[in-house]
Order: C-alpha cells, then structure tokens, then sequence
C-alpha cells in the first residue's frame, strides 16, 4: 500500500488567511480585545480639576501619615502641596499612599457662601 503525503502549498496558506480575514490580509480579528493605551491622561485632567478650584485635599502616606492643603502644582514624579498651617511640601507620588478631597472643608465653604435664614416674627 502506498500512501501519499498531502502538504498545503503557500499559495493555499494565504488563500484561506485571505478568506478569514473577508479579504483584508493582516486585519485584526473582530472578536479580539483591543489593547488599552498606555495613557488615558485621567490623572491629568483630576490634578487641573483640583489645581483650577483650590480644592483642599487629604494626602495619606505609605507610613500613616495625614497631609492636608490645596495641590499648587505635579509632575510625573511628584505633587507640591501648599498648606496653610505649615510650610509647603513637595511629596513624591511613590510616598502617597492615597488622596481625597477633604469634605469637611467643603461644607464649611459651601455654609459660609449661603445667606442667613430670616425668621417671621
């Protein structure tokens, strides 16, 4: 019995890659998740968010430690914090455990802006 060797030539190869890709060579498969970039600029855009309103911020670092003030200015590397109660700090963005807006001070601004309440007498 003499059996013999089927091999696909290239030319089949790339006729068959031809048809799956609806004659698109090299497109991506449809159902293939697509890569997210690298950079979203969300960072960004909260850091000039809170830079434009001088938010008061709570900085918590990696040790426990609780930093309050407004962000003057940030870099790739590190935020610069300024403070009322102390001297400003330039604090890197590895040492920066978490950050958040300090909601206390917000409801005392937002307090001080409403006008008094006038009693019927």
């Amino acid at each position: 019995m003499n059996r013999k060797l089927i091999r696909t030539t290239l030319a089949e190869v790339r006729e068959r890659e031809d048809r799956d890709t609806s004659g698109r060579r090299g497109a991506p498969d449809p159902n293939r998740k697509r890569v997210p970039p690298e950079q979203t600029h969300a960072e960004s855009f909260y850091y000039k968010k809170q830079m434009d309103n001088k938010t008061q911020m709570i900085l918590v670092l990696q040790d426990g430690e609780i930093l309050r003030g407004n962000i003057e200015w940030y870099d790739r590397n590190c935020i610069k914090l300024h403070r009322e109660e102390g001297p400003n700090l330039l604090v890197l963005k590895h040492n920066i455990k978490y950050l958040y807006k300090d909601e206390s001070m917000e409801r005392v601004e937002s307090a001080s802006e409403e006008p008094p309440e006038e009693t019927a007498e």
